[in-house]
């Protein structure tokens, strides 16, 4: 138990120098181009699920929520707010920088989110008409508190939040390793199995950064595969589901778009997978 402590503590610490200069570096994006963002994204019109796929690429604190927000006094549609919550990979960025993937890697997986952003908002958009604005205002503040006066501040205080949840999976993560091998934790992850996108993608749908941390992470460790990783990222849409809930009056609509995120993640991992081994 002392060796596993021993490692996590190791492991843990060496990524935080990554995760803060990564998160000076959004920061700096937030600060600088977040109200330019909302804008842009409000004026989207009919393209808005390629301007919401191109904004939520971008990584930036809580975009997501401001969608979320922007959707919920109808100002975008809803073709646009899926577009955003599937191109969005919440902490995948920093994450994977912090833990030397390949930048491949990276741009990949924002590529095919990207991707699969611009098509099922466009095919959404197609099938729901949008509705007119609602009288509602909100203030865009209240749950990501990621406008700082003082950046580095924020940036330290997204490491540490980031950092508790590396700290805690990484253990749990060595407990399993220690016990029973990277075998072990395939075999709780349903690893190359077809079931494994359905526990990825409800993975996704905690409405907190840790998903995507665990999901980042798993990948990494090598107990799930690609595929699996995008259907889970693809469905997380970090602390924007919470922000739906409480400013969309409409809580039957709320429902279905979690459901549909679920169900969007998971059809994608198949997909995906066969892609694979069509082209491999």
């Amino acid at each position: 138990m002392k060796e596993v402590i021993l490692d996590t503590i190791l492991d843990s610490i060496k990524l935080l120098p990554f995760l803060f200069i990564t998160f000076i570096i959004i920061e700096l994006f937030e600060h600088k181009f977040s109200n330019k963002t909302e804008e842009k994204l409000s004026k989207g019109g009919k393209f808005g699920p390629i301007l919401g796929s191109v904004l939520g690429a971008f990584p930036q604190c809580g975009f997501s929520v401001a969608a979320t927000n922007l959707y919920a006094t109808r100002i975008i549609s809803i073709g646009t707010l899926f577009a955003v919550y599937l191109s969005t990979s919440d902490e995948m960025i920093p994450v994977m920088i912090a833990e030397h993937a390949p930048v491949s890697l990276i741009i990949k997986v924002i590529l095919i989110k990207f991707l699969f952003g611009i098509l099922f908002g466009f095919i959404i958009d197609l099938l729901i008409k949008r509705k007119k604005e609602v009288d509602y205002h909100i203030c865009k503040d209240d749950h990501c508190d990621c406008e700082h006066s003082n950046l580095f501040l924020a940036a330290f205080k997204h490491t540490i939040n980031i950092f508790i949840y590396i700290f805690i999976f990484t253990f749990a993560i060595n407990l399993i390793m220690d016990f029973g091998g990277i075998k072990l934790l395939e075999k709780l992850f349903l690893k190359d199995s077809i079931f494994a996108p359905f526990i990825t993608s409800l993975i996704g749908l905690i409405p907190n950064c840790a998903s995507s941390v665990v999901l980042t992470e798993l990948y990494l460790k090598d107990a799930i595969n690609f595929s699996s990783l995008i259907g889970g990222l693809l469905s997380g849409a970090g602390l924007a589901i919470f922000v739906l809930f409480k400013t969309n009056k409409n809580k039957k609509e709320n429902i279905l778009i979690l459901i549909s995120l679920y169900i969007i993640g998971v059809i994608s991992s198949l997909i995906l997978e066969v892609l694979l081994k069509i082209f491999a």
